[in-house]
């Protein structure tokens, strides 16, 4: 059974930065991706960014495209996500899984097939 476990989050203003990391294992299965999503009460669950296996190609929603970066360290199996420039919108609940697929449309990542994930990390943004 595949394990993920999130950390990093905590709280910041605005114009800060954030590193999420995300550890897993017992999955060797190379033919997937890897990605982050979070979610705040009352909202619809957003795609953030996505990593591929296969040759690391990387997908990120419009709403953090330029200021996200997701990175993959296979040495240590482990996934990150390096948040520079927060708003208060990106606030939410972190959460990295692993799936089959992820695409974007009209702005919105979507993420395929993620049956896994982990408890997620809390990022607050304040101004």
């Amino acid at each position: 059974q595949v394990q993920l476990v999130e950390s990093g989050g905590g709280s910041v203003q605005v114009g800060g930065s954030l590193r999420l990391s995300c550890d897993y294992s017992g999955d060797t299965d190379s033919r997937h991706c890897m990605g982050w999503f979070r979610q705040v009460p009352g909202k619809e669950r957003e795609g953030v960014a996505c990593i591929y296996n296969d040759g690391g190609e990387t997908l990120y929603a419009d709403s953090v495209k330029g200021r996200f970066t997701i990175s993959r360290d296979n040495a240590k199996n482990s996934i990150n996500l390096q948040m520079d420039s927060l708003k208060v919108e990106d606030t939410g609940m972190y959460y990295c899984g692993r799936g089959l697929d992820c695409s974007v449309v009209a702005g919105r990542l979507h993420q395929i097939g993620f049956n896994y994930w982990g408890q997620g990390t809390q990022v607050s943004v304040s101004s």
